[in-house]
């Protein structure tokens, strides 16, 4: 008799903590950034603001800046362009060697890379 109630207990206790909800921590989960509104125009030397969502930090993230519309070619801009960054706004001084003319900036986040805007560079 102890022996069934024993097992029945056991089986019952079993059958508790399978139902429990299961939590865990979900490792590496990235999201893209966005960018929402860029700066018209700078001009070398000059500040220009990037407003978005998901923008990392100077870290691990990256601006790239003289690209084509589909995110090819550009530069990174180096770390001491950076004015200030957060993760959903970032300044920074447009380099001295920056290419002239109208071209595409993104911000890459790890692997991630942004959707791109518009973005004129003047002398």
């Amino acid at each position: 008799m102890r022996f069934i109630l024993l097992s029945s207990l056991l089986t019952i206790g079993a059958i508790a903590t399978s139902c429990a909800p299961r939590t865990s921590a979900v490792a590496g989960v990235t999201v893209t950034p966005v960018l929402i509104k860029v700066s018209s125009s700078a001009a070398r030397g000059g500040t220009a603001t990037i407003q978005g969502r998901y923008l990392g930090g100077p870290s691990s993230a990256k601006i790239l800046l003289g690209a084509d519309e589909d995110g090819k070619g550009g530069y990174a801009l180096p770390a001491n362009a950076i004015q200030s960054w957060t993760d959903s706004q970032i300044v920074f001084t447009v380099p001295s060697d920056a290419p002239v003319g109208g071209s595409w900036l993104f911000v890459q986040v790890g692997d991630m890379r942004s959707t791109g805007l518009p973005f004129s560079v003047q002398q």
